[in-house]
């Protein structure tokens, strides 16, 4: 079917269409999960832009050997090639041949159940106050296809402003459960490109957009998850790895909030918690108390006492040296019994 028999938008994105960028890496094993889902699906109008991130391994001819069954089905299928570099450079090789009015990227080792696609089109077209929508997931083990326990947060389904519960994880970023407008997100990135880093491409491609938009969610598991031994995702880090993950996940974020452009007071401070947070997380994996204790004073001056005590269990149960628990207790007191004095000074005045 000719491309100009579809209606296209004042903004030129074809009308009903839904794009899926799929990058992929050394997927020749697993590749089938996703590509086999897609067509599969009960929706008529898909792109898929698959973009290889410079495998190794056979995954362009595997990718080739379905270029006539999509033909077949009527879904436009672009197979792009890229040298090796991470997901997100991969996305942004894919993302300048997105024509579809939807946009959504799922992973290439996992799979969309047959009405995932038609279900959340239809909430869109349903309900046009809406950016985006999402739906749950479900994890299953590739070698047995056993449902397993999932390993993200769902939240508090009925919420709809997730910046802050994806940025602090207290929901799910999984990625092949989002839907967005692609106009909308490409107002955000007009270059078609997003920030590219070693670590992720969820938190790029959802806080700028959860930022600007509420997100309801589809209370269904439109989703499979594929847990497989050798997912990159999976891979067990060296310690030093595990702080350059860290240390770049902290460069995105602070990229993010430029794009986003957040400068209010409140927001730059629960942006130093996150960081200090996930300072003292991995310090405690490490079991090196210096940094433990600077994370934690960081940490200090952006939340409050119930905070510091759940700290406080925290570290009890962490170390085994009750230095630190003494220094943690020390330097609380002085900071709570400071902030005691000063609002008692206000009040006074």
């Amino acid at each position: 079917m000719m491309e100009e028999s579809f209606t296209k938008n004042n903004s030129g994105y074809i009308m009903g269409r839904v794009s899926a960028v799929i990058p992929v890496y050394n997927g020749e094993r697993h590749l089938s999960h996703i590509l086999d889902s897609i067509l599969e699906q009960t929706y008529p109008q898909i792109e898929v832009i698959l973009v290889d991130d410079g495998s190794s391994d056979g995954t362009v001819a595997a990718a080739e050997n379905y270029r006539e069954r999509f033909a077949v089905r009527g879904y436009e299928y672009h197979i792009v090639q890229a040298s090796h570099r991470n997901a997100s450079a991969a996305i942004n090789r894919g993302l300048p041949y997105v024509t579809g009015e939807y946009l959504i990227w799922p992973d290439s080792d996992d799979r969309l159940e047959k009405d995932s696609v038609e279900k959340r089109v239809a909430f869109l077209q349903k309900h046009l106050q809406y950016q985006c929508v999402r739906s749950l997931s479900y994890y299953y083990s590739m070698e047995t296809e056993e449902r397993l326990p999932a390993d993200e947060k769902t939240g508090d389904l009925s919420r709809e402003d997730l910046f802050w519960d994806i940025l602090y994880f207290r929901t799910f970023v999984c990625c092949g459960c989002y839907m967005l407008r692609s106009e909308r997100f490409f107002e955000i990135y007009p270059e078609r490109c997003i920030p590219e880093y070693d670590v992720g491409q969820n938190f790029q491609m959802l806080l700028p957009f959860m930022f600007r938009y509420r997100c309801p969610t589809i209370p269904e598991q439109l989703y499979g998850v594929c847990i497989r031994e050798g997912s990159h995702s999976r891979r067990k880090l060296t310690k030093r790895e595990e702080y350059r993950k860290y240390h770049d996940y902290e460069r995105l974020v602070d990229e993010i909030a430029a794009i986003c452009r957040i400068e209010d007071r409140a927001s730059r401070k629960s942006i130093a918690f996150w960081k200090a947070n996930r300072r003292f997380q991995l310090a405690v994996r490490y079991e090196n108390r210096k940094q433990a204790v600077r994370a934690l004073r960081q940490m200090l001056r952006y939340d409050d006492q119930s905070f510091c005590r759940r700290l406080k269990h925290l570290l009890c149960s962490c170390f085994h040296d009750t230095r630190i628990i003494k220094q943690y207790i020390h330097y609380s007191s002085k900071v709570l019994k400071c902030r005691k004095n000063d609002r008692f000074t206000k009040l006074k005045g």
